[in-house]
């Protein structure tokens, strides 16, 4: 019974490791201030063509980022956006379905928030548990190494498929977790003005690349644990 335990607490681990890290990364380029993902970027991709100055679009997209960042619910704090006007006017930045959207966007942004937090427990609990005795360490540190493979495999797929069919991966993307039609815009709205299909595709290799530094560091990790736990 302990050795079957300890065996599904083991691909348990294993098979939340790739989602933990997924969700992870997301909220640390979230809440990133030191600089802030749009300040870095802002740097590498063309500058608005409608009229916002280089200030202007990275102060609108920090105060955007903020909404995102507080820990209210979206409806409690969605007037951080409302409130945001286009520099030099009494427009509001966001129209009602740019504001629908990012009503939507922080409800997903939370929701992986309680996500980290459930496969946190779920990896470092299953962890603790393998290596508090002797006799399960070595499936501890099996674990470690297995969660890094399946998350390397994996993310090197995504990232197969995000350079061969950038396209497809965004439409799959936001149709997972947006109703159709809620989250597509004019090249005019202040949307894709501040957060153009380059930003993504950036944010999106960034992503990539951190769950796949993360996992080559849990393969390290577990492969050194096995060697020295064999001995």
């Amino acid at each position: 019974m302990n050795n079957t335990l300890s065996t599904v607490i083991r691909w348990l681990v294993v098979v939340a490791t790739p989602f933990l890290l997924t969700v992870l990364t997301v909220r640390v380029l979230i809440s990133w201030n030191s600089p802030s993902y749009p300040a870095w970027e802002y740097g590498r991709i063309a500058p608005d063509r409608f009229g916002f100055t280089p200030a202007e679009r990275l102060e609108l997209a920090q105060a955007t980022l903020d909404y995102l960042q507080r820990p209210e619910s979206a409806p409690e704090v969605i007037y951080l956006l409302e409130d945001l006007r286009i520099p030099g006017t009494d427009q509001p930045l966001y129209n009602q379905a740019e504001i629908g959207h990012m009503l939507d966007v922080k409800i997903v942004a939370d929701a992986f928030k309680t996500a980290m937090w459930v496969l946190l427990i779920v990896v470092v609990g299953g962890l603790l548990f393998l290596f508090a005795r002797p006799e399960t360490r070595f499936l501890g540190a099996k674990a470690l190494f297995q969660g890094g493979v399946f998350t390397e495999t994996a993310v090197v797929v995504v990232m197969v498929f995000i350079g061969l069919a950038w396209s497809t991966f965004f439409t799959l993307f936001h149709d997972i977790f947006f109703a159709p039609g809620t989250w597509t815009f004019l090249y005019t709205d202040s949307l894709i003005r501040l957060f153009p299909e380059q930003f993504w595709f950036d944010f999106a290799l960034l992503w990539t690349g951190s769950i796949l530094l993360l996992g080559a560091v849990f393969i390290g990790v577990g492969y050194w644990l096995m060697k020295r736990l064999a001995v």
